[in-house]
């Protein structure tokens, strides 16, 4: 998985040419993701998934921001599976696989549906990164923690970092 997560990440950097921004918030989204998947020892499979959606989770934003001139949460889980899947369909990874990258991909930002521990850690990374990147003042980081994170991994981070 190693090399294919590398391959993965060559191709997003690709896709993101002359965006440094977006690529270094999704390496920091899938270093958080890596890190507190393996800190809550997550099965081999899920964490592969993780680490893979936690790359790919934004992809929809160039499309929505071409589309409907935003970066709005709806429009990146409406634009980007489709996107996601192609670009997945040139590796060898089950449909079962893909299919769940773009599941979790479509609904990183909807917080009312968790359906699983790769779900939840994807969203506790994405939020590790966005508090920092946005700024985000310790009242709301409070609301956050009590509201979206649950595992223990994320939980320190966030206190170690943030609280």
């Amino acid at each position: 998985m190693n090399e294919k997560i590398s391959t993965i990440i060559n191709e997003m950097i690709k896709y993101y040419a002359k965006d440094p921004r977006r690529v270094n918030h999704f390496l920091k989204v899938f270093s958080f993701a890596k890190s507190i998947g393996e800190l809550e020892n997550i099965d081999k499979k899920t964490q592969e998934i993780l680490e893979v959606a936690a790359v790919m989770h934004d992809i929809g934003i160039k499309i929505s921001e071409e589309k409907y001139n935003s970066s709005a949460g709806n429009y990146q889980e409406l634009e980007g599976p489709p996107v996601a899947k192609e670009m997945l369909s040139k590796f060898n990874f089950s449909e079962e696989f893909i299919e769940r990258v773009c599941y979790l991909i479509g609904h990183h930002h909807t917080y009312s549906k968790i359906d699983g521990i790769d779900y939840q850690i994807l969203i506790e990374a994405d939020f590790l990164v966005n508090i920092y990147e946005d700024e985000i003042k310790t009242p709301q980081i409070e609301i956050i923690k009590e509201k979206y994170f649950k595992t223990k991994a994320g939980n320190d981070f966030l206190v170690n970092l943030y609280l």
